[in-house]
């Protein structure tokens, strides 16, 4: 899942270039979830992970491509999917995920910092695509599943199921202000699991 700009993934893991994006990734979402995107400077950053300002802009160069980075290794490090047998059951524990991340103090900050970005940079919504694109995909499973065990239609579109989960957290995060509580996160995945047994994320509805 490789993202436009700086490739500092590709190193051998463990060797200090790998030692240097990770303490230059938690400096950057460190700034972020303080200070915002507008004000994500690549100097404060390097200073913050103490490293040299030369190796941090000839690495990341621009700081779009430092958080392109970020939120590739944010999504390297989610945790994996949860298997409980049942549609229901994995939708909640996706949903008490994207909750406990949505509501931590550094990550919640950190990703509201990021989608305001991503609504006038052209470049940090692309990375913003794809983090989500390898969550859904991470989580598409539950869905295939479940239609193999009869539980939602042959058909059902498993990456709009995972995205319906997700849709009324991140509703309540930016828009109402209302409590990101687990009974709202449950409430989501009772409703997306309901949705998908009507057949409602079948093709051409």
């Amino acid at each position: 899942m490789g993202f436009d700009g700086a490739d500092p993934g590709t190193v051998r893991p463990g060797g200090r270039t790998a030692r240097v994006r990770a303490a230059v990734l938690q400096a950057a979402g460190d700034a972020l979830a303080e200070r915002g995107f507008a004000h994500l400077d690549l100097a404060d950053v390097a200073r913050r992970a103490g490293v040299g300002k030369t190796t941090v802009y000839r690495r990341w160069g621009t700081v779009t491509s430092l958080v392109a980075d970020l939120l590739a290794d944010m999504a390297e490090q989610s945790l994996p999917r949860t298997e409980t047998g049942s549609l229901l059951g994995d939708l909640k524990a996706n949903a008490r995920l994207v909750r406990r991340t949505l509501t931590d103090p550094r990550q919640g900050a950190l990703f509201k910092a990021v989608i305001a970005a991503a609504v006038c940079d052209a470049k940090t919504a692309e990375a913003l695509h794809r983090f989500y694109d390898v969550r859904v995909r991470e989580w598409a499973p539950c869905v295939r599943q479940a239609v193999d065990r009869g539980e939602v239609p042959a058909g059902t579109d498993p990456h709009e199921v995972v995205r319906a989960v997700s849709a009324p957290l991140y509703y309540r995060l930016l828009t109402s202000g209302e409590p990101l509580d687990e009974a709202a996160a449950d409430r989501a995945a009772e409703a997306a699991a309901a949705a998908a047994r009507a057949g409602a994320y079948l093709p051409d509805r």
